[in-house]
């Protein structure tokens, strides 16, 4: 193997573990965030986690282009039905967080940047 493709292989895995560790950091904040969501309903968070369900490039208030993660997560009110949720990151701070009502209807709420 040529020192250029060594350096190259290099780059790569750089990028990879920097990639895993983002989001890694996203995950844990999509669950601390949607934790916080069921607690201001009285609900409980259903699993314990949160599902990445779609990863798109979007530009931050600054123009930078940083990761958009749409998070789903599921919670009970009651203990027996499961209603689904959604958290929307973008970079790692919070663009919009969704919850189904038990009517089917669903509440958005944005979150002030931080």
């Amino acid at each position: 193997m040529s020192d250029f493709a060594a350096l190259l292989a290099l780059i790569a895995l750089i990028i990879i573990v920097w990639f895993w560790a983002d989001s890694l950091r996203a995950r844990e904040r999509a669950l601390r965030i949607c934790a916080k969501a069921c607690k201001e309903i009285n609900a409980q968070l259903l699993d314990e986690t949160v599902a990445l369900r779609r990863l798109s490039l979007a530009r931050n208030e600054y123009g930078r282009a940083v990761w958009r993660r749409t998070y789903r997560f599921e919670y009970s009110l009651d203990r027996t039905h499961r209603l689904r949720g959604s958290v929307v990151m973008r970079g790692h701070g919070v663009e919009t967080v969704a919850i189904q009502s038990p009517d089917g209807s669903t509440q958005f709420e944005q979150d002030k940047p931080h």
